[in-house]
């Protein structure tokens, strides 16, 4: 187990199928490592990851755990999440990848949302100073990757606007920035047009 990951994983499968969006997942993620905003941190500690739902369902296929500074993953550095047990503080989850650390919190992206159907969570200091507070925000109190941090942001949901604008950033997760749609596509058009706000 990593010592990044809050939560308790439960393994149902060794192998996932592959999936539709694992060539998106790639592509969105190159120009992510590209722009710096998902990568490795200088003390070699992956930070950022992606996810894709499942079809219609709640089940979300999310780039592993220490995975951000792998230029291209494979299907075996992807693990397909069918349960988030946010009181439990539980994962139930398939392929040979641990989930990311924040697993629960794309969770609750797609708890709250059912017309989000991917997410990027991504690092970057000058922006996130930038959207503090500015953006819908969760309370500093809320760890990464906890049962906090998702309960805040199903919260976000129901009392800002966080559903129109499709970001959420991280008050007690420094540098972290969520954004959403109905695929990669609209989740980083929306962190460009943040982005360019700030580096023009």
């Amino acid at each position: 187990m990593s010592e990044y990951i809050k939560f308790s994983c439960e393994p149902l499968a060794g192998e996932i199928a592959l999936f539709s969006g694992l060539a998106e997942l790639n592509e969105y993620r190159r120009k992510l490592l590209d722009l710096d905003l998902i990568g490795v941190d200088p003390k070699g500690i992956g930070f950022g990851n992606l996810s894709v739902r499942d079809g219609a369902t709640k089940n979300f296929y999310i780039t592993g755990s220490a995975t951000g500074g792998i230029p291209e993953l494979a299907l075996a550095n992807c693990a397909k999440v069918v349960a988030c047990d946010f009181e439990r503080n539980q994962v139930r989850y398939e392929g040979s990848a641990l989930p990311s650390s924040e697993s629960l919190t794309h969770g609750a992206i797609y708890e709250s949302d059912a017309t989000a159907a991917a997410a990027i969570h991504c690092h970057n200091s000058k922006l996130w100073a930038a959207l503090l507070n500015q953006a819908p925000t969760t309370s500093k109190a809320a760890e990464y990757g906890t049962p906090g941090m998702a309960y805040e942001i199903m919260q976000l949901f129901t009392r800002t606007d966080a559903q129109s604008r499709k970001i959420v950033v991280m008050a007690g997760h420094e540098g972290g920035i969520l954004t959403f749609g109905r695929d990669l596509e609209e989740a980083f058009a929306v962190l460009m047009r943040e982005r360019k706000k700030i580096y023009p």
